[in-house]
């Protein structure tokens, strides 16, 4: 792109875009009015490309889509107007139009015309098919595609992707080929007075050994633009999903609440018993297949009772695909409600559920109905269909990557353009500083500052204070950085010091497992990283699970605090009543934990390093087969940290002394392991602590030193 050197030429070029804007707005008007299978709002996108180059091109392309858009949204209120998702189009037509006429196709009619029309028709009909598929997905309406569309959708292609592909590409053929042939006259005839100086790229300088200033600057640029537009993106994809799934989860709640309002929980019983002879019965029943047929959004709607022995059917309203159960069936419990099940036998709220099984991705709310006694005598459940959201996703996400590509792409263009007329050649100095920077490492940021000050650029413009800029925002974030591992160090010191001090709480009171506190960590260490090693559990297990765990780990028997002296300190074995006291400690030791969680607001704190704690603390006494306490799980059901802690206390408590028994020795305590392995621990977590039996070995030598 060359310098525009004469200033005139700025007012030159605002005025072509101008120009060329209108006439894209007026001759699309034209050939809409007329009815015409044609569209014409790219000529004047050409024209600005032909004669400017790649700046008013690009501008006029993106900004013809904007006035259009505008136009059509409130002067014609036509609300459904897309485009606006169509820019990117238009501004790739100008990129193309401009290297072309760069290359001086545009110099007179020729056969080498027909190669910027086919590239047209490419970006126009392939592009702008794929938006559309995006746009509406497989629905081929009226305002999807032309009839051509529908015809080939209808007679040739089932497939409405392809379908609207080959229509768009027919149909772009002669609205391109015009609207070529059309540039091309205007711009014979555009006064040569009016005509700014073309902006120019060296569309050569990607291939060669060592890339200009302008080659540099569009790479940066395009890497920061497109980086930019990727996490906007996602950004706003997340939270529109999550904002989506609320919708979705708040609408099956009030649903759920307007159907709970049908239903005389005093009847429930009577419901089960007799079923549609009982009073009302049929009545509700109709009731509840008008809401369901209401809305497409409404997948399932039943009610059920809760027992211990499962779901026991009220209400199953029938589906078009699917009958509903009878009354009085049970229904086993669905494996994402078991975490549910007491609350759910209590008569308690439950959140939304979110489950992707054989019924399909669903959220479903529950909402309890209540006798005049105030007992629950039943749940009124919704379930909200999620596959709708993908439709939803896809256009929203269509929309935003189109809008930002098209926006991008002309913010990029206008980048090197002002960077190309303004920046000189001090800039390259400070690109390759910038380009080294490094914050690894305290030496690593002192060596980038320093390399900064000895620039010491004084060029008295732009590029001084851009240098100064850059070295105070520099000096900035490297104190900041600083500054942040301070900070980081303190909190970690203070959250080692608060373990500690918890432990040494129980350390102070239990005689027998003070040590025994402390030891385990190192023993959770040991299996981690042999588990690491051996690539199990690597959906889980890294080095941030790990780290977590080994942390929290003297935080496991926190609930002894809740314990007596007396039973905690007793030489001899317990009493039944005594054994009932201390098993407790488990679950006193969970609920201390969450309640600390309840007082942290960092979320990645709260469930990952306290979440693992309260696992720990609540299950480390479950065993593999079913037989623990104090919830008896079984198997994978019990959290990964406490089946890795469960093999850590017992060998720890085996090989210790305690008041009421002298210590193991080491062979026959790995010896135990062994043996409970399938029974009372995870068999793959004891096979890794087995495996790592040096280790373990020297951590018994340090502890027995002491």
């Amino acid at each position: 792109m060359t310098t525009i050197k004469k200033p005139h030429d700025d007012l030159k070029s605002i005025g072509l875009m101008v120009v060329c804007i209108a006439l894209n707005f007026v001759l699309s008007q034209i050939v809409s009015k007329l009815g015409l299978p044609l569209y014409f709002d790219s000529v004047g996108t050409i024209v600005a490309s032909a004669t400017g180059g790649f700046l008013p091109g690009v501008v006029v392309g993106f900004l013809t889509n904007v006035v259009i858009h505008l136009y059509n949204r409130y002067i014609l209120l036509n609300p459904d107007d897309v485009t606006l998702y169509y820019c990117v189009v238009s501004v790739l037509i100008a990129l193309v139009a401009a290297a072309f006429a760069q290359k001086k196709y545009f110099r007179k009619v020729s056969i080498k015309l027909l190669l910027p029309v086919i590239c047209f028709v490419l970006i126009g009909g392939g592009i702008g098919s794929v938006i559309t598929w995006g746009l509406y997905g497989n629905t081929m309406g009226d305002e999807l595609a032309s009839s051509l569309a529908g015809r080939i959708y209808t007679n040739v292609i089932s497939n409405a992707f392809w379908a609207q592909m080959y229509a768009g590409l027919i149909t772009d053929i002669p609205d391109k080929l015009f609207s070529t042939i059309v540039a091309f006259m205007l711009c014979k005839f555009y006064p040569k007075k009016l005509k700014p100086s073309r902006d120019r790229i060296d569309l050569a300088m990607l291939a060669k050994k060592g890339f200009s200033l302008s080659g540099k600057i569009i790479l940066s640029v395009t890497l920061i633009f497109g980086i930019a537009a990727a996490v906007v993106t996602m950004v706003s994809f997340r939270m529109f999903r999550q904002t989506m799934v609320a919708s979705e989860g708040q609408y099956a709640r009030d649903t759920a609440s307007f159907a709970a309002t049908l239903i005389d929980a005093n009847m429930v019983d009577e419901y089960l018993r007799i079923k549609d002879t009982a009073e009302g019965y049929n009545r509700i029943k109709r009731y509840y297949s008008l809401i369901l047929n209401s809305s497409d959004r409404i997948q399932y709607l039943y009610v059920y009772q809760i027992q211990e022995d499962g779901c026991h059917v009220v209400f199953d309203t029938d589906t078009a695909d699917t009958p509903g159960s009878e009354t009085g069936e049970v229904i086993p419990f669905d494996a994402s409600f078991l975490q549910y099940k007491t609350d759910l036998l209590a008569g308690k709220e439950i959140p939304i559920i979110e489950s992707n099984d054989s019924y399909g991705w669903l959220l479903s709310s529950y909402v309890p109905i209540y006798n005049n006694l105030g007992k629950c005598k039943a749940y009124v459940c919704v379930d909200v269909s999620m596959p709708n959201i993908v439709d939803v996703e896809r256009t929203f996400t269509f929309k935003i990557t189109t809008i930002l590509m098209g926006f991008f792409i002309m913010i990029l263009t206008m980048s090197v353009y002002f960077a190309k007329r303004f920046i000189v050649s001090p800039v390259n100095s400070l690109a390759k500083i910038t380009s080294d920077f490094a914050y690894t490492n305290d030496e690593a940021r002192e060596s980038t500052l320093e390399s900064i000050k000895e620039l010491e650029i004084k060029t008295g413009d732009e590029i001084e204070h851009l240098y100064k800029s850059i070295a105070k925002t520099t000096r900035d974030t490297v104190n900041y950085i600083n500054e942040s591992q301070r900070k980081n160090e303190a909190i970690s010191t203070f959250q080692s010091g608060m373990i500690n001090v918890m432990a040494d709480l129980v350390e102070s009171r239990d005689q027998s497992t003070g040590e025994h506190i402390k030891n385990t960590s190192a023993y959770v260490e040991i299996i981690c990283d042999e588990l690491i090693k051996e690539g199990k559990f690597s959906d889980v297990l890294d080095e941030e699970f790990k780290k977590n765990i080994v942390s929290s780990a003297p935080m496991h028997d926190i609930g002894k605090i809740k314990v007596s002296d007396v039973i905690l300190n007793k030489p001899g074995r317990f009493t039944d009543e005594e054994y009932e006291i201390m098993k407790s400690h488990a679950a006193e030791g969970a609920k201390i934990i969450a309640s600390v969680k309840k007082t942290v607001e960092n979320q990645e704190l709260k469930e990952n390093y306290l979440g693992e704690a309260e696992n720990m603390a609540h299950y480390h006494h479950e065993k593999w087969n079913g037989e623990g306490y104090p919830c008896g799980l079984k198997g994978e059901e019990i959290p990964l940290s406490a089946r890795i802690m469960a093999v850590a206390d017992v060998f720890d408590a085996l090989i210790a002394v305690r008041v009421y028994k002298p210590a193991m020795p080491f062979e026959k305590a790995m010896g135990i392991i062994k043996k409970d392995a399938g029974t009372h621990f995870d068999p793959v977590i004891a096979e890794a602590f087995l495996n790592a039996e040096e280790k373990v070995r020297a951590v018994t030598s340090k502890i027995h030193e002491k």
